[in-house]
């Protein structure tokens, strides 16, 4: 086995913003990738996405000398329009006719930019509660506007700032902010029994993202933390000795862009699956030994590690260490698999096995992230056997299925999906009877409206409650049983 202990580890006469297209000119240097992302993006047409590139480029360049003439009456610019029209505020209406001479438009207003940074570092030596989602400037507005989940909770802490609270304007905020950090395949992540291994592919079950890895790396319902120790996922699937494939649910501070960390050989873009051929060129990346290559020596090889015997695996003459174990096998850009285990070292050499990825894509009901993809994850629990729905409101929860429970008379998965409302944070638990009272054997519970569980258990009852944590709206709830 290849998975190791975790012992071992950022002038204002020379504007000028022109209304005709003939005039406005964007910078020679913009690639028309830039221009057909902003007809996309913006909803715009391709000659307003050039007039905006060319008004934001003066605009931009005479901001500074523009602040700098107005003084302590300036308040700020911004663009409007399609095609970026430079507005120029002050709080004194002499400086309209100055301003509007430049070719940008006037907007006098009652605050200086000043003022407002005044406010906005007083809230800055504020503790936020956590409705607060953050706060800014903005001259627009001629305001702070700070975006809250609760407007009561946002204006006593402003009130405890002791800032001007006429200079506070209120938006509303359904998610808190977050880190997003990306799974890529190679890289490290370590385990709650104390193990570092590597990611395979990141792949998704439904509207739930995750890596597939090995699965002698962990059991389900192991937890992992990414290659930076921050809270990463659950191990949901995993089939370990017999195969040796798992796949783990990430929570939603991590994105995929389809991708394998190949070390030296830069950031590569996973585009398929589909499998080499003996004496097929391939390679290798992991958290231990990074890249290293080599060619396919056997397809559906059975391998008799200590632990047990792993069928279906394809052998290689690509060298692997400890913490190598669940990193990427890739042949070009065609995702081939999973890292085993093996013998030798990338000192002397030696033999690796991988993990075929069609299987565990097949048995779990996964789709490979692919770079650039265009197609939107899944949405709705599609393909579960039964199908449930029901509305809740915060703070409220409901029992699955109608109301009741379930009874298993074999051991098998249970697997649920959670389809909640965009804006909301809905939870699913998975409760087993254990005889005197409903205890919980596994849950969905991610800031966000969809879940899903995956949990092979024994013969018992069941059932699962649907909670919302924050948020209202209906739902709809997918369940296989065993």
């Amino acid at each position: 086995m290849l998975r190791t202990p975790a012992l071992i580890a950022i002038a204002i006469g020379a504007l000028l913003v022109t209304a005709t297209p003939a005039v406005a000119k964007p910078p020679s240097s913009v690639p028309p990738g830039v221009v057909d992302a902003l007809q996309r993006d913006l909803g715009i047409t391709k000659d307003q996405a050039l007039g905006r590139l060319a008004n934001e480029a003066r605009g931009n360049a005479a901001a500074p000398a523009l602040s700098k003439r107005l003084g302590d009456r300036y308040a700020g610019t911004w663009y409007e329009g399609a095609r970026s029209t430079l507005v120029v505020a002050s709080v004194n209406a002499a400086d309209t006719g100055a301003i509007t001479a430049t070719g940008a438009q006037a907007r006098i207003v009652p605050r200086s930019l000043a003022q407002l940074t005044t406010v906005k570092e007083g809230l800055d030596r504020t503790a936020p509660p956590s409705s607060v989602h953050s706060w800014a400037v903005s001259p627009r507005d001629n305001s702070v506007v700070v975006l809250t989940s609760d407007e009561k909770s946002a204006r006593a802490w402003v009130a405890t700032s002791g800032m001007d609270a006429s200079a506070v304007k209120y938006e509303a905020s359904a998610e808190r902010p977050r880190l997003l950090y990306e799974i890529r395949g190679g890289d490290a992540y370590y385990t709650s029994e104390g193990y570092r291994c590597s990611i395979g592919f990141a792949a998704r079950r439904g509207t739930q993202l995750g890596f597939t890895t090995a699965g002698h790396c962990g059991a389900n319902g192991i937890t992992t933390t990414g290659f930076n120790r921050v809270a990463q996922g659950t191990v949901q699937i995993s089939s370990f000795p017999g195969n040796d494939y798992a796949w783990v649910a990430v929570n939603s501070n991590w994105t995929a862009p389809g991708v394998v960390n190949g070390y030296s050989a830069g950031i590569l873009p996973v585009r398929g699956s589909t499998a080499t051929q003996p004496q097929g060129s391939i390679c290798r990346s992991g958290s231990t030994t990074q890249w290293h290559c080599g060619t396919v020596q056997a397809l559906n090889s059975t391998v008799n590690y200590p632990e047990g015997t792993v069928s279906g695996l394809t052998r290689t003459n690509v060298c692997a260490e400890g913490g190598d174990s669940g990193g990427s096998f890739i042949s070009g850009d065609q995702a081939q698999g999973m890292t085993s285990g093996g013998s030798g070292n990338c000192t002397s050499g030696g033999t690796t096995y991988f993990q075929p990825i069609g299987e565990i894509l097949s048995a779990g009901g996964l789709t490979l992230v692919t770079a650039g993809g265009t197609d939107p994850p899944p949405t709705g629990c599609q393909g579960y056997e039964e199908t449930y729905t029901g509305s809740l409101t915060s703070n409220q929860s409901q029992y699955q299925p109608n109301g009741s429970y379930y009874q298993a008379t074999v051991s098998g998965n249970h697997a649920v999906c959670l389809d909640g409302p965009s804006g909301v944070d809905f939870d699913v638990y998975l409760q087993r009877w254990n005889g005197s009272s409903w205890s919980v054997v596994a849950s969905g519970d991610s800031p966000n409206p969809d879940e899903t569980i995956s949990y092979n258990g024994s013969a018992g009852y069941y059932r699962y409650r649907v909670h919302a944590y924050s948020g209202s709206g209906s739902y709809t709830l997918g369940l296989n049983r065993p």
